[in-house]
């Protein structure tokens, strides 16, 4: 057995004979009566207290504990005694991931798990705790993606703490724990008649933004970093090598999505319509951080800026640029006075970039090449948010095998007209 149980309520002594004897100590009838105490693997005493007439569950505490220490599994159960919410900020201060993916992280941690979970004991959680807290969260988060999110979020939280020896396993890979399963999205990409009437009602300054986004499939933040070395009018190449992100709200340059650097063919139209905006608005200077707030400054002369030749917010650019020109083209409603402009979660400039996918499926261009073009992190990715967006292959195959058959036998040509 590990360690020993200490009776409190007794003590040994010696009498007049020399011979050892249990006499009641001061402690006799009070608090618990039994201290299971052991060595941990760091060499420090650990103990556990117990009432009296339940030695046995002492011993056997004591004997789960050697079990564990002899297979490799042992927990010390002070650890489990840190709350969800102490682990939490330990946890999220020790993220490697970019800022922008650990102020997303830290979100849905400190706004939809700790307000539920905060105070419970690491050591303490059960399946039946992130049942409950799921059941909550579904209520109090209608997006089932987001909900997802936020329970992936969480999920790694408790990965880290099996990891680093608070917790014995994750309670969100139990069997009876469901995880949301996220809206299933099928993307419909613009039409040419809505992505023109949404151009015409930008104002004069942004109406590019459309060419950039749609005839390139650059993201809105690529499209804000756009560079104008980074245009290759001569070459019919677009080069994408940052972006402009928001970063504990401060504005700055970051690479694309995930790193990935890429070039994507630039059509003369497309470039006429960049080239005639940089003659209309000339492109400006812009200073910024690289990466973090606290980054070296770079200076990138940019081909969209505001009014003042400063770089875009997103957030002011989709409020008072973005959705009145949707508003104009019939995609949401018309603002009330005094209210906001509806959500438009599918609508945003986002979906130029499904835009400009279609026209290439639709032109014949591969998976693969749009996969390239696009930025994805392999074709697999893109296969499975476009694959309903190829063209059919039915007409093809007809027109192939009437092409071949039309030689083979000529009569059935005649009869098939």
């Amino acid at each position: 057995m590990a360690g020993h149980v200490q009776d409190r309520w007794y003590k040994t002594e010696t009498n007049a004979d020399g011979k050892p004897v249990r006499v009641k100590s001061d402690r006799y009838g009070l608090g618990l009566r039994y201290r299971a105490r052991y060595i941990g693997p760091d060499g420090t005493e650990q103990s556990k207290s117990f009432p009296d007439r339940q030695k046995s569950h002492a011993e056997k505490w004591l004997t789960r504990i050697k079990a564990d220490m002899d297979a490799g599994h042992f927990i010390d159960p002070k650890a489990g005694q840190v709350t969800f919410r102490q682990y939490a900020t330990k946890w999220l201060k020790g993220l490697t991931t970019d800022l922008g993916s650990q102020e997303a992280v830290d979100r849905r941690i400190r706004l939809h798990a700790v307000p539920y979970m905060g105070t419970r004991p690491m050591g303490s959680f059960k399946p039946e705790h992130v049942r409950t807290w799921l059941s909550a969260l579904q209520s109090a988060v209608p997006n089932a993606t987001y909900r997802r999110a936020i329970y992936d979020s969480v999920s790694s939280l408790f990965n880290a703490a099996v990891d680093d020896g608070v917790i014995r396993s994750n309670p969100c890979h139990a069997q009876s724990v469901k995880a949301p399963d996220p809206n299933p999205r099928l993307i419909k990409p613009w039409s040419e008649a809505r992505v023109l009437a949404v151009r015409a009602g930008l104002p004069d300054r942004y109406r590019a933004t459309v060419d950039a986004g749609g005839g390139c499939g650059l993201r809105q933040g690529e499209v804000f970093g756009l560079d104008t070395a980074d245009i290759g009018f001569e070459t019919g190449w677009l080069h994408v090598r940052q972006q402009i992100k928001r970063v504990r709200g401060v504005l700055v340059f970051a690479p694309p999505k995930r790193g990935k650097l890429r070039d994507t063919p630039l059509s003369p139209v497309t470039a006429e319509a960049l080239r005639l905006h940089m003659h209309r608005f000339p492109p400006a200077q812009v200073k910024l951080p690289w990466k973090t707030p606290d980054g070296p400054l770079v200076a990138r002369d940019l081909v969209f800026t505001s009014g003042v030749g400063h770089a875009i917010w997103r957030s002011y650019f989709d409020d008072y640029v973005w959705k009145p020109a949707l508003a104009s083209a019939g995609v949401i409603p018309a603002r009330e006075r005094g209210e906001r402009y509806a959500a438009a979660p599918d609508d945003g400039m986002h979906a130029l970039r499904h835009f400009y996918a279609s026209v290439l499926l639709d032109g014949g261009e591969s998976i693969k090449a749009l996969s390239v073009y696009l930025g994805h992190s392999d074709p697999g990715f893109t296969l499975r948010i476009y694959t309903h967006l190829l063209p059919s292959s039915e007409e093809r195959t007809r027109a192939a095998v009437s092409k071949v058959f039309r030689r083979i036998n000529p009569e059935a040509l005649s009869e098939a007209a």
